[in-house]
């Protein structure tokens, strides 16, 4: 499948997955940066090839074919940026970067090499999922954002789950990183904002911040 169907089924996944998020086609588009009319020309296509369920002005729904290449794309996202993390030791924007290039150009067995040569990661260095090679993929039932965490609580960082440098530069010199043991002080709800220890320091953090952190909770 060329890169452009590719991106277009693992985008519809991710949105799918995400609550707040809709998978109409001009969010596709503008997520892709494509104008709407290449979307929707795009969801007819893979409509007609059974990749998706297409119903004009509606949101766009994964058939079972569709939602298994969008996880064999993700696998093998994941599983360079662990590659890359480890091996050459590039940041979490880098690794991200380079992963979608990459992701493409990657045949099914160099993945499985990949993989074994890692010893079977079964999370990426951001601390998401690696989908397996059957295109199943497991989740962590017990983390949760840290916008809606517990005042008063200890927990451990277990996902940094963005693509933007500012936020993984932030992320690094306030000493954030998955493992950090943190606990929160303050929701503050009316301004979306929340407060938090690491160590001896105080983080104020705002909802957006937050809300791509994922935590678990410890003992403490």
């Amino acid at each position: 499948m060329s890169t452009a169907i590719e991106n277009f089924v693992k985008v519809i996944y991710q949105y799918e997955q995400n609550e707040g998020y809709d998978t109409r086609p001009g969010t596709i588009a503008r997520a892709l940066g494509i104008s709407n009319a290449a979307a929707t020309d795009m969801s007819r296509k893979l409509a007609d090839k059974n990749l998706i369920h297409y119903e004009k002005y509606q949101e766009l729904k994964l058939t079972e074919g569709g939602k298994k290449m969008a996880l064999h794309v993700i696998r093998k996202h994941r599983l360079w940026e662990a590659f890359l993390f480890r091996i050459f030791n590039m940041s979490l924007h880098e690794i991200h970067r380079e992963a979608e290039l990459l992701e493409h150009q990657t045949s099914d067995f160099l993945a499985e090499k990949i993989s074994s040569y890692l010893g079977d990661p079964e999370i990426d260095p951001h601390g998401e999922p690696i989908p397996d090679s059957h295109g199943s993929m497991w989740y962590r039932s017990e983390q949760s954002l840290l916008s809606f965490a517990d005042t008063g609580i200890n927990y451990e960082i277990t996902g940094l789950i963005s693509s933007d440098k500012d936020f993984f530069d932030f992320c690094s010199s306030s000493n954030l990183h998955i493992g950090t043991k943190l606990k929160v002080l303050n929701q503050f709800d009316k301004i979306n904002m929340t407060e938090i220890i690491t160590g001896k320091r105080k983080i104020l953090l705002n909802r957006d911040i937050a809300n791509i952190i994922y935590v678990t909770q410890i003992p403490g």
